[in-house]
């Protein structure tokens, strides 16, 4: 599917103009944002009415279900012009036709947050609702529970509630008990009948079965309930939370340079990707211009990350239909890369390379030798893999029709990256909302036709080759000068004037002592990761940290899917497509 898309437009005048015609008071206000989309408040009794116009009632509507997320209004101080609010339930959606966002903000109340559900609206809606009612205790009218989603069913409180304590010292010592054990393991049990999933089939009983959490198939602590008609999935029930982490409350407490490494353990496959997103956030925020070798860099490395990503699925994903030798041979590859890494940043898998405004540290000397030999060495082992993986009778015997969708049913469940573009889908954020200088450069965006797990493999090997050519035209191109920003918000005054001029040297105090002071607002990154959409969308209230971080990861929309899709499988198809999604469960759990 090729879509025929407009040029990015952050204004959306037009659109703001048509929703205030149509719902009137119910549009409560626009808040003024960094953003470059717009963000309305709007009535909590017309939220799905105004949902359900933005997606089934316009001309290109809003297809694409992106975020819901919460913000706990009640220590937050910079709040001009904004409606009243104690628990603020956030939407994003994205409209892929006119290449434009819209973000739409409920106002709640701060003892008893609740709305109405938008789950009728956009499918995709329901985790995020069971989320926000995890973590911020919002209650949706409408839907037919509140199941806990990341915590444990026994948790006590809603951890990203501002009155929640934030560290394991600010609670009594935890003792594991028989009686506490016992009743935790009870809370885990399978509940079918709970969850409105049928026990029986034509007068026979279905066979439950905990498919993981801890099962090499679910690559991570991934549980999923099957219920069983012999070999055939009739219900998959997708169960996540066995690593959560909080990455989003330890936002809270982290200075804003300080949270970098905290990114990289969030898809910890992806390296500086997720850096990335974070710091375009607060640089719109800062108003900081990142100089463009720094911008060359990034996209060097990210694109470098991406690469080890993809060859960590495709040999795993070659793994789980019955092929051993090629996960050794792609490995291979990842050393020689991860060694390239380790010289550039002194990591490699948790890098924490990039900056405020910049980078950390300059190239080395013989980068350019390191970055070529790998430009010299990949394309060979890639022919190579294309013969032993993808021209495989084994492999496209167990993938060829297996777990196919088409974009329709995509977008429906907030299907990003890969995925969506394995359906024909031609959705790539770095061709379609260029940032760090992506238009500089020229490469391709592969697209499948089928939807099925052949194709989201052949489409992440293709995105190998393509991420080849754009390290080249790093290479060949890398401009000169700075690597960070001139900005007081960002770099230290120079030595020399610190040790001469007192206001300089309480500038340089400060900001040691303190952190970085980024002004209160709130602005949001985004960008093509390399399993799709990868946003931060953070709130200051001008101190040295964050007041709310939202991290909206792909694999988290993408799992939900599994339900939908495995039905009527048999158990080894759900091994490949379950493979096919290629998630880290960090990147679920956050």
């Amino acid at each position: 599917m090729s879509l025929d898309v407009a040029p990015h437009k952050p204004a959306q005048g037009d659109l703001v103009a048509d929703l205030r015609a149509r719902f009137g008071p119910a549009i409560r206000a626009r808040q003024a944002t960094a953003e470059d989309f717009p963000v309305l408040w709007v009535a909590p009794e017309a939220a799905v009415a105004i949902h359900r116009h933005l997606k089934e009632e316009i001309v290109q509507p809003f297809d694409l279900f992106a975020d819901l997320w919460c913000i706990d209004e009640t220590g937050r101080r910079a709040r001009e012009g904004q409606p009243e609010s104690g628990v603020t339930v956030c939407t994003h959606l994205v409209s892929l036709g006119r290449n434009a966002d819209i973000r739409l903000k409920i106002a709640c109340d701060g003892a008893v947050p609740r709305m109405p559900t938008l789950s009728g609206v956009y499918p995709a809606a329901d985790w995020y609702e069971r989320e926000a009612f995890d973590m911020f205790g919002v209650r949706f009218d409408g839907r037919d529970s509140h199941r806990r989603i990341l915590m444990s069913p026994l948790w006590d409180g809603h951890p990203l509630r501002k009155t929640h304590y934030a560290r394991a010292t600010e609670r009594p010592p935890f003792r594991m008990t028989d009686a506490h054990f016992a009743e935790t393991e009870a809370a885990m049990q399978p509940d079918p009948e709970g969850w409105g999933l049928p026990v029986t089939r034509d007068g026979s009983d279905l066979m439950v079965l905990n498919f993981g959490p801890h099962h090499p198939s679910t690559h991570g602590v991934f549980r999923i309930v099957l219920g069983l008609d012999g070999e055939e999935v009739v219900w998959a029930e997708p169960d996540i939370g066995y690593h959560h982490r909080g990455a989003e409350k330890m936002a809270e407490r982290q200075t804003w340079h300080g949270f970098i490494p905290y990114t990289d353990r969030v898809d910890y496959l992806g390296g500086v990707l997720s850096e990335l997103p974070y710091l375009m956030a607060v640089e719109r925020l800062c108003g900081i211009t990142v100089p463009p070798r720094a911008q060359t860099i990034r996209v060097m490395l990210c694109e470098f990350y991406r690469i080890l990503s993809h060859l960590l699925f495709y040999g795993t994903m070659a793994q789980d239909t019955g092929a051993m030798s090629p996960v050794f041979y792609m490995f291979t590859d990842r050393e020689r890369i991860h060694r390239v890494m380790e010289a550039i940043t002194g990591a490699r898998m948790h890098p924490a390379y990039f900056r405020i405004g910049g980078v950390a540290m300059d190239l080395p000397t013989g980068w350019d030798a390191m970055v070529r030999d790998i430009l010299d060495w990949m394309p060979p082992r890639m022919d190579e893999y294309e013969r032993m993986v993808l021209n495989s009778e084994l492999f496209r015997i167990r993938t060829r029709g297996i777990g196919a969708y088409d974009t329709a049913e995509a977008l429906r469940w907030s299907t990003t990256g890969p995925q969506l573009r394995a359906t024909g889908c031609d959705w790539d954020l770095r061709k379609r909302r260029p940032y760090s200088g992506y238009e500089q450069f020229d490469f391709d965006v592969p697209l499948g036709h089928r939807g099925d797990c052949f194709d989201r493999t052949w489409i992440r090997a293709e995105e190998i080759r393509q991420s080849l050519r754009i390290i080249r035209q790093c290479l060949d191109n890398m401009p000169g000068g700075p690597v960070k920003a001139d900005h007081p918000l960002t770099t230290p005054p120079p030595r020399g004037a610190m040790l001469t001029d007192i206001e300089t040297l309480i500038h340089h105090f400060l900001a040691m002592s303190q952190g970085t002071l980024v002004p209160a607002g709130e602005a949001t990154g985004q960008i093509e990761g390399n399993r799709g959409l990868t946003q931060y969308s953070i709130v200051s209230d001008g101190g040295a940290e964050s007041y709310r971080t939202r991290i909206r990861t792909p694999s988290f929309a993408h799992l939900q899917m599994i339900a939908e899709v495995a039905r009527g499988m048999t158990v080894a198809d759900l091994v490949v497509q379950i493979a096919s999604i290629d998630f880290v469960m960090s990147d679920v759990d956050r």
